[in-house]
């Protein structure tokens, strides 16, 4: 068992070798490549090496349980969590999303229902912003094209963690699952006959993308330049502000006017491109991954309607793992772990069936 762990311990140290090389930090995007190996690699190689040793350790107790039977309970002991370990070691070995560690930039765009999909789309970006900051993340509105009403018509928001993770552990590991159709069941604010209405909103989720993972050729990108339009300070529909960016080889199309500087607006803007244009990339490879890689991101893909809030049972659903609750109310404040976790879970029984 686990007998391909031995040539990752020979990758291991191979990498500790190159990373302790000067020369080899000369290139970032190589040195960048290397470390993120290395970081998968060394929760791996430490719990295989417990596992080997639990194994041992159990061996000796059993010599010694022959001639005094209380070093039984040493061996019950050493048996389970030997158990926990292969549990652990077998999860680790199935193959992970790169994108794993990566920050995200979240869109929630108004849908099907005018103003008040507007208004829902206001409360799913506010249950995010208290996700956020109830894990301890950092968040930053890019962009944000508000409704009459107070709602959004759309909107973009930055969410990073503070400081360093452990491996696999990024925003982008549990967020990646919130992409898709997102279907609000209630009674909406404009409505005088108290009746309920189905509307819905739409959620994307990519990872957000380091200059140095894509490269955009200058003469790849059409920017236009005008006049915000909406609420906000002196400078908002007198100067040309806002900036629209066109990726021209994929015809991607980037819009920014929150900022009052044009400078900033075109700042994130790019950074919203470079992570759609990320995300396209890894999907075209998924397109051309094999049928079982394609079964493993099946969880995560944002055309699926995935999830009803219906506010009259205080009930929240995801269709995708056959989640339900009656605690809306606390989910829309950010208490959203136990749905995601429900999907983890889900995606990591679905590797694991996989890979044997």
């Amino acid at each position: 068992m686990f007998e391909a762990v031995e040539e990752l311990i020979g990758e291991h140290a191979d990498l500790e070798k190159r990373l302790a090389d000067p020369a080899v930090h000369a290139d970032q995007r190589e040195a960048m490549r290397l470390n993120k190996r290395y970081a998968e690699l060394t929760p791996i190689i430490a719990t295989y090496r417990a596992w080997k040793q639990t194994g041992d350790d159990i061996e000796t107790a059993r010599e010694l349980a022959a001639d005094d039977p209380d070093f039984a309970d040493e061996v019950k002991e050493g048996e389970v969590r030997r158990e926990e370990l292969t549990d652990k070691l077998r999860l680790l070995l199935v193959p992970r999303d790169p994108s794993d560690d990566k920050d995200v930039i979240l869109e929630v765009k108004a849908g099907e229902g005018g103003e008040e999909s507007a208004l829902f789309a206001g409360d799913l970006l506010r249950m995010y912003l208290r996700y956020a900051e109830r894990i301890g993340w950092k968040t930053e509105i890019l962009d944000a094209n508000e409704s009459d009403l107070g709602g959004y018509k759309d909107v973009q928001v930055a969410v990073k963690t503070k400081g360093q993770t452990e491996p696999g552990q990024g925003v982008w590991a549990r967020l990646k699952y919130e992409g898709g159709v997102h279907r609000v069941q209630r009674v909406p604010a404009t409505e005088s006959q108290g009746r309920i209405h189905t509307s819905a909103a739409g959620v994307l989720v990519t990872p957000e993308a380091e200059e140095v993972e894509v490269e955009i050729g200058p003469n790849d990108l059409r920017i236009d330049v005008y006049r915000s339009s909406g609420p906000g300070g002196q400078s908002v529909n007198t100067t040309d502000s806002a900036v629209r960016i066109t990726h021209l080889p994929t015809g991607i199309v980037v819009s920014c006017q929150n900022e009052k500087s044009q400078l900033q607006n075109k700042e994130q803007a790019l950074r919203i491109l470079r992570s759609r244009l990320l995300a396209a990339a890894q999907e075209e490879a998924e397109r051309e991954a094999s049928d079982a890689r394609r079964s493993q991101v099946r969880t995560v893909d944002r055309s699926e309607r995935i999830r009803t809030y219906n506010f009259p049972e205080n009930r929240i659903s995801d269709h995708r793992v056959g989640f339900k609750a009656y605690n809306l109310d606390q989910v829309l404040d950010g208490e959203l772990d136990p749905v995601i976790q429900a999907c983890v879970d889900a995606d990591s029984a679905a590797k694991l069936a996989a890979a044997q």
